[in-house]
């Protein structure tokens, strides 16, 4: 039985259950949801998800959403390839980076993201500041990873590299806006800031299937 996912075009979230699925060749039925529409707030959705959000992977009878959940639901139901580690220390620190990515990294990014795609907020408020700091601080952590290895944690694309890059993705197309263009200048060019970063975004946009993941709409944007 083919698996079916809902999801929404530029939701990090979502996105990462759509690597997880290429990555691991899994066929998959996509239904993309228009938020402008409330498509995920539908009484169907809310029967599979009542928080009302994506993603939301269905897989037979069986239901999962938050997609970390996800995740590693797949790892576990089809192993191949694993992308939670191939053994329990490496396990263990792909969780903990991804546990470090949600503390420390995730709440700063929908700071600035949220500040600019609603275009109200003042970009130069200290709150902002503070965030886009924050960031690059950790940016310079996952720098020092990538500077050591193709992937964010081993020697192979994992869970953690699927959590990070969608993030990553969504912070640098709300810098590229022209109002957050002094904002932007502690972060961007990333090849230039950030070269192991830089790289490591390119070889996941080259990645068998990344075409199918990217949202649409940035692409008709």
């Amino acid at each position: 039985m083919t698996i079916e996912v809902y999801w929404g075009s530029g939701s990090p979230y979502a996105w990462r259950v759509l690597l997880a699925l290429e990555h691991k060749g899994l066929p998959y039925t996509a239904h993309l949801l228009q938020f402008s529409k409330q498509e995920h707030k539908s009484p169907q959705m809310l029967q599979m998800n009542p928080r009302g959000r994506v993603p939301v992977l269905k897989d037979g009878d069986y239901i999962c959403f938050e997609s970390l959940a996800i995740l590693y639901y797949l790892d576990l139901k089809y192993p191949e390839p694993a992308i939670f580690g191939a053994n329990p220390e490496e396990a263990g620190t792909i969780m903990r980076v991804i546990c470090e990515y949600q503390a420390y990294i995730e709440p700063h990014l929908r700071t600035i993201t949220r500040a600019v795609f609603a275009g109200t907020a003042d970009l130069r408020s200290e709150e902002i500041t503070q965030a886009m700091h924050a960031v690059a601080s950790e940016a310079r952590t996952i720098e020092g990873r990538l500077s050591k290895s193709d992937w964010v944690v081993g020697e192979r694309f994992s869970a953690v590299d699927m959590v990070i890059f969608p993030g990553i993705q969504l912070l640098k197309r709300a810098l590229e806006r022209p109002a957050a263009r002094e904002l932007a200048s502690r972060f961007m060019p990333v090849e230039v800031n950030y070269p192991a970063l830089g790289r490591w975004l390119e070889r996941i946009a080259t990645l068998p299937g990344y075409a199918r993941t990217y949202p649409p709409h940035w692409r008709e944007g």
